[in-house]
């Protein structure tokens, strides 16, 4: 039997949820909270109810943004030309903080997996092809995790785009195989953009 309090009990379990979070992580934050001023957690509280109200998805990229369309589709200085096609909208960080991709994203929302029932007509397959003739974009670099899903949705995305005529290239290796994005260094990661190379 817990020695600890049923909506502290519940409040763990909820933490330990959350990614990264295990459970003496999730133990230790709810503890933290319980011994918070408790303004102070009203106002984390509030401010995570704000965030996830306010915080969407871009229309054009997909990217989490406020303002539509996001920040990076309204910048004028960036590469219209060249498209960066990413699995999440957290992947689309991963790669500005690496300082090298000055084109724009377009984010997937998943991978090509029938045994998980996702299917092309699941992915933003579609509004990547209508992106691509009113961008003029030359260039599609494929930024997907390489494991089986990320493979397959990559060979799959180069024959459908080589027949709109584009260039489609995939980051080079040299992140796990089968790691997201998320868990790569922003020089592991411009090293792949710099060494990207195009997919036959």
């Amino acid at each position: 039997m817990s020695a600890l309090p049923p909506a502290l009990v519940s409040l763990i379990a909820l933490l330990g949820k959350l990614p990264g979070i295990g459970p003496r992580s999730a133990e230790r934050l709810g503890l933290h909270l319980m011994q918070t001023e408790t303004a102070q957690v009203e106002v984390l509280a509030q401010k995570m109810v704000e965030a996830r109200h306010r915080v969407c998805s871009c229309q054009n990229c997909g990217a989490l943004t406020e303002d539509q369309p996001c920040r990076i589709c309204r910048d004028d200085s960036r590469d219209t030309s060249l498209l960066c096609l990413v699995e999440k909208p957290t992947d689309i960080l991963s790669l500005e903080k690496s300082g090298m991709f000055k084109g724009r994203f377009h984010v997937l929302g998943g991978k090509i997996s029938p045994i998980n029932g996702v299917e092309p007509a699941d992915l933003r397959i579609r509004e990547l092809e209508e992106r691509l003739g009113p961008e003029q974009v030359r260039e599609v670099v494929i930024a997907l995790p390489s494991d089986v899903e990320g493979d397959a949705t990559s060979y799959y995305l180069a024959r459908l785009l080589r027949v709109h005529g584009v260039l489609v290239s995939r980051i080079a290796q040299g992140l796990p195989a089968g790691a997201g994005l998320e868990f790569a260094d922003e020089l592991t990661l411009s090293r792949a953009l710099e060494g990207r190379r195009e997919l036959q």
